[in-house]
């Protein structure tokens, strides 16, 4: 599997036969090699002074996961349309098809409607696309956080221990994560998918509160709590690479 590096990319030659690029950073807080993929392509991050040849052994390494994650990503084979002022378009929101639309009032503001929401947006509209990226992050945001909140009253007692913050956020591969402070990270993209979806993750990193690994012992945690797991996590494996494609068309440039 031949491979060069040219610029801020690097070509990867897989064992089918295709090549695969596959964009290269060296990050300043970075402490280890890391492969990301997402609707706009694969990026590789590595400490600053990593040798050229240690990046290749570790993209040659990950080569099969590579070609399966952007084969899901084909999956996407119409581009979605882009959000722009005052016209309607269609997007998925809790497991459903919604419709958003757009009128105009006082002050910003998100409305719903049954079988969809309403984007308010004052004049003059020099600035109406951010406003309307930053009401429907914020509106996502408050959906996911009022489940959340409803779950964790009944999974915490259960596990005996409790997460020290919840921060729901675009998340570019990961659905969640825990980290070392024991502060839970959501993707803000699980808005757009079933309720159980988003409390398979929830459950999910709860459980590392317990076990830090994915161990027997933890999925068994997983299961105690919440028994469809599988279901849900094969659901966002089929169906997540859509999911973040609409939250980035939908939130595209809202800093986190």
């Amino acid at each position: 599997m031949a491979q060069h590096l040219e610029g801020d990319w690097l070509e990867l030659a897989t064992t089918s036969g295709s090549t695969i690029r596959v964009q290269k950073s060296a990050h300043p807080r970075a402490r280890r090699l890391r492969l990301t993929v997402t609707p706009k392509g694969a990026r590789v991050s590595y400490p600053h002074g990593t040798h050229p040849a240690q990046v290749s052994a570790f993209l040659r390494s990950h080569v099969d996961w590579l070609e399966k994650k952007l084969d899901e990503l084909n999956l996407i084979s119409k581009p979605l349309p882009p959000l722009r002022m005052g016209y309607a378009t269609e997007f998925p929101l809790r497991g459903d098809t919604v419709l958003l639309d757009w009128a105009e009032g006082p002050y910003p503001k998100v409305e719903h409607y049954d079988g969809g929401i309403t984007l308010v947006i004052p004049r003059p509209h020099t600035r109406a696309l951010p406003v309307a990226r930053g009401l429907l992050a914020s509106h996502f945001e408050s959906l996911m956080r009022r489940d959340v909140s409803r779950w964790m009253a009944a999974y915490v007692p259960q596990l005996g221990l409790a997460p020290t913050a919840l921060r729901i956020r675009p998340m570019k591969s990961l659905w969640g994560s825990l980290d070392t402070r024991d502060r839970i990270n959501l993707d803000l993209a699980l808005a757009l998918a079933p309720p159980a979806a988003l409390r398979y993750v929830l459950a999910h990193e709860l459980c590392h509160l317990r076990v830090r690994s994915h161990s027997p012992r933890f999925w068994a945690h997983v299961e105690s709590i919440f028994p469809d797991w599988r279901e849900q996590r094969d659901w966002l494996r089929q169906n997540g690479a859509i999911l973040k494609a609409e939250l980035d068309r939908l939130i595209a440039d809202v800093a986190d």
